[in-house]
């Protein structure tokens, strides 16, 4: 069971998408990570759930392939770095608490009365120059943060403990790590050791307007009635001031727009995608009701 739940934690996307991923941005966030992807600065992407962090991730990975690229170093390097992002490829890590340091980096196994060494999520992507998403890394195991400090520091090596080895990361190699810093408590929160080795990108939900072209898009929805949606979850974000843990993150409007599509009708589908699934207070769930009777009359 542990082992099945291992394997589900990590993806490999395949080399291309079929499309473009869609993401509207919200800042100045793209030039940010261009400008970190070009001079081998890992990044950390914070923000709180379904505010759009892996969405961005895999339409920067998209945006970035393509043809051979000349990235100038910070001036006091004086150099450039020719790289190949014609096959970039991104690695997508779900952390929880048994992920160990063994499973990112890799293993010994039996095959064919031979032993073999198996390459772990990491160490592919440092070999293969790919992008490796470490998403809610502070949900892994301690040993796993200070598996990759040597790979975000000039060094950029990674040490295979069990073979003996230093991997050097290819040139187009980048950890990207995320988290929730809403939902980490002091336990489980990102030590400075580790948080200082990052350039730190901060995601919030999109404004209603920009929300409202989201949700019609990803949805199906018409965008008059993705605007309302959209303003529903701007005055349910208000409620935090009330003690609602978290706002309605864009995913869930997404939900009750093609739930609504379906023929659901528009209250009930935001009271079982956003109401139920926000809070199991009563009194704050009668609060969002409220809400969403006064804009789906």
């Amino acid at each position: 069971m542990l082992e099945s739940k291992r394997k589900q934690a990590i993806r490999e996307y395949p080399a291309r998408w079929e499309a473009e991923p869609f993401y509207l941005p919200t800042g100045d966030e793209i030039s940010i990570f261009e400008a970190a992807h070009a001079n081998r600065l890992p990044v950390l992407l914070k923000g709180p759930t379904g505010c759009g962090k892996t969405r961005f991730l895999e339409y920067m990975t998209w945006k970035l392939r393509g043809g051979l690229v000349t990235a100038g170093q910070p001036a006091s390097a004086g150099q450039a770095i020719e790289r190949d992002l014609d096959s970039l490829s991104l690695v997508t890590v779900a952390c929880h608490e048994d992920l160990t340091a063994t499973d990112l980096v890799g293993r010994y196994l039996i095959e064919n009365n031979e032993t073999v060494w198996v390459d772990g999520p990491l160490t592919k992507a440092v070999r293969a120059g790919a992008i490796c998403y470490l998403d809610e890394v502070v949900e892994a195991r301690k040993d796993t943060l200070v598996l990759i400090h040597p790979l975000t520091d000039h060094r950029r090596f990674l040490p295979i403990e069990k073979r003996g080895q230093i991997l050097e990361a290819h040139p187009d190699f980048l950890l990207v790590i995320s988290y929730n810093p809403g939902y980490q408590s002091a336990a489980k929160d990102l030590k400075q050791s580790t948080r200082q080795r990052f350039v730190s990108i901060e995601f919030r939900y999109p404004p209603a307007e920009l929300n409202a072209k989201i949700v019609a898009h990803e949805s199906g929805l018409p965008l008059p009635e993705a605007h309302q949606l959209a303003v529903l979850g701007e005055k349910i974000l208000h409620l935090k001031q009330q003690g609602l843990e978290e706002g309605v993150s864009t995913r869930l409007l997404i939900y009750a727009g093609r739930l609504i599509l379906s023929g659901i009708p528009p209250r009930t589908a935001c009271r079982v995608t956003l109401s139920h699934s926000l809070t199991d207070d009563p009194e704050m769930n009668r609060a969002i009701d409220h809400l969403i009777d006064s804009l789906f009359p």
